[in-house]
C-alpha cells in the first residue's frame, strides 16, 4: 500500500542523502534503516553503577595525561 506524506525541504535534502549514502532503493528503506537503528540502541543508564562521582572522575584521567 503506497501513501502520502508531507516533508519539509530540508528533510528531504537528508533523505537523498542517506539514500545515496546507504545504496538504498527507496525512501521506504531509508526510513526503516533509521528507525531499526534507533530501537535497537540500548540506553547506558546505570552504566557506571552506584559509585560516587568524586571515584568516577578519579578514574576517568590521571595525572600524568594532563598537561
Amino acid at each position: 500500500m503506497k501513501t502520502t506524506i508531507q516533508i519539509n525541504q530540508n528533510t528531504l535534502e537528508l533523505l537523498k542523502k542517506v539514500k545515496d549514502d546507504t545504496s538504498s532503493n527507496s525512501y521506504d528503506e531509508v526510513i526503516n534503516k533509521i528507525i531499526i537503528k534507533n530501537l535497537n540502541k540500548e540506553s547506558l543508564f546505570g552504566y557506571l553503577g552506584k559509585r560516587n562521582r568524586k571515584f568516577i572522575l578519579k578514574e576517568l584521567r590521571d595525572k600524568s595525561d594532563r598537561f
